[in-house]
């Protein structure tokens, strides 16, 4: 029971979180006069969490969207969620190789590509019930390395 409260208050701080973020990045993108408006975003780890949110919300403010996520399942259905501003790719952040597609096809699909958006990251093994349960072996610390800071 613990564990489920707290991922519950961290899921309702994050969502607090969230939705401060956006109001700022609304308010100043309609003070700026709809500066998305037109213009073509690739989201990286668009399919879920942040990315997706972004990508909402750059669909709300006139952008067209390639969501480039290592999850095809996932990516394809908020694709399709997102209607026709949104274009799906599988990208693997840590391939350099597919990055380079994912810019080709957004470039491909729209003529041009103003925003590139390094969302995707990945973090440590899952946490588990307890921290005593904890194994930090599990950590694959240059898999992490590629993701966060070579996908950037």
């Amino acid at each position: 029971m613990p564990i489920q409260m707290l991922r519950s208050s961290a899921t309702r701080k994050f969502k607090l979180i969230a939705g401060k973020v956006w109001s700022k990045a609304t308010s100043y993108s309609t003070k700026a006069g709809g500066r998305l408006e037109g213009k073509v975003a690739l989201i990286t780890g668009g399919a879920s969490g942040l990315g997706k949110a972004t990508a909402r919300e750059f669909i709300n403010h006139g952008s067209k969207v390639i969501i480039a996520d290592n999850n095809s399942e996932l990516g394809s259905q908020v694709a399709d969620e997102l209607g026709d501003p949104a274009h799906f790719v599988k990208c693997d952040v840590a391939v350099e190789a597919q990055i380079e597609h994912a810019v080709e096809t957004a470039i491909a699909c729209h003529g041009k590509l103003d925003i590139m958006y390094n969302n995707a990251g990945i973090t440590g093994p899952s946490f588990p019930p307890s921290i005593v349960d904890l194994d930090l072996n599990e950590f694959d610390q240059e898999r992490s390395q590629d993701y966060n800071l070579g996908g950037a």
